[in-house]
């Protein structure tokens, strides 16, 4: 999958160009369908397939006290879109002067800009533009006006409630990580760059690879046994998603660190991509240090055997 940060960059020739617009969080089994109606329209049109999305959530911009924590990290969320069979992705930058860009100018400068467009598929609940102002309603009103149609696509349900984003979020706040998976049609994983830290895990004799997980939903904290995909490859582990309170701290931060097993290489920057297998124990604060160290141990062991 190709990736631009400019519609006028697709140059699709003489071929008419099938959007599936959103910011897909997720890209759970409701964004899968409107990317799949869009593939399916292209194939029918022999046109060019275009997923547009934003490289952060439009709250970021316009109400910066209500941003939701993100189910998936953006290099996470792209490759659950291209893995569905999208030609090209247009990612936009998400700032104040595109914020305040009304929902026809949108869609009329990317017509513009791409030379025709075929269809546009979006969810039924779609808004957009300045004020979010926009909707399906506007989208078939310029279809009309610049030739193309549009799927307003009905929000998939899964034991009688509608899949959403905000509904993942919150099975992973309490740790219904199967039920998630079923929503996201893949199973759930959590990704993030591997940041230096105290290097308290090392002085333990069990090092760490600690997780950049700025503004991501995280499951419950506690120890789990994971697989953890870097650089390609799959490794077992051990992961800890807490606040390390047996570790003397005047301001304790949520850590996510995770403990590769028969793993001794450097990977400071390269992004890690953690899927869950079980949860081991809750977070516990031992006596001593000495104490914590031989739970890691118990907690290694624990996890082999789910291996």
């Amino acid at each position: 999958m190709k990736t631009i940060d400019a519609a006028a960059e697709l140059k699709p020739g003489a071929r008419k160009v099938c959007l599936a617009i959103g910011f897909f969080d997720g890209v759970h089994l409701g964004h899968q369908q409107i990317i799949r109606q869009t593939i399916a329209d292209a194939r029918q049109h022999e046109a060019v397939v275009l997923v547009v999305t934003f490289d952060r959530h439009p709250n970021t911009v316009v109400a910066p006290n209500r941003v939701p924590p993100l189910i998936y990290s953006l290099p996470q969320k792209l490759r659950a879109i291209e893995s569905l069979g999208a030609d090209t992705l247009l990612l936009i930058h998400f700032d104040k002067p595109f914020s305040e860009k009304t929902g026809e100018a949108f869609i009329q400068e990317l017509a513009g800009a791409l030379g025709g467009v075929q269809s546009i598929c979006v969810g039924s609940n779609f808004v957009f533009g300045h004020k979010r102002r926009g909707n399906v309603a506007l989208l078939r009103k310029l279809g009309e006006e610049l030739k193309f149609s549009v799927h307003g696509m009905a929000a998939i349900s899964l034991d009688g409630k509608a899949v959403s984003s905000t509904r993942i979020r919150e099975a992973i706040r309490i740790g219904e990580l199967d039920f998630t998976s079923q929503m996201l049609g893949r199973a759930y994983s959590l990704a993030g760059r591997v940041a230096q830290g105290d290097k308290r895990g090392k002085q333990l004799g069990f090092p760490t690879a600690n997780l950049d997980v700025a503004g991501l939903v995280l499951p419950p904290n506690g120890v789990y046994a994971v697989h953890a995909s870097v650089n390609g490859e799959t490794h077992r582990a051990v992961l800890n998603i807490g606040f390390r309170p047996t570790v003397q701290n005047p301001n304790p931060r949520l850590c996510v660190e995770a403990h590769l097993l028969n793993f001794d290489r450097e990977i400071y920057g390269v992004e890690m991509e953690i899927a869950f297998v079980k949860k081991l124990r809750d977070e516990i604060k031992f006596n001593s240090l000495a104490e914590l160290k031989q739970q890691i141990a118990r907690d290694i062991a624990e996890a082999r055997k789910e291996f």
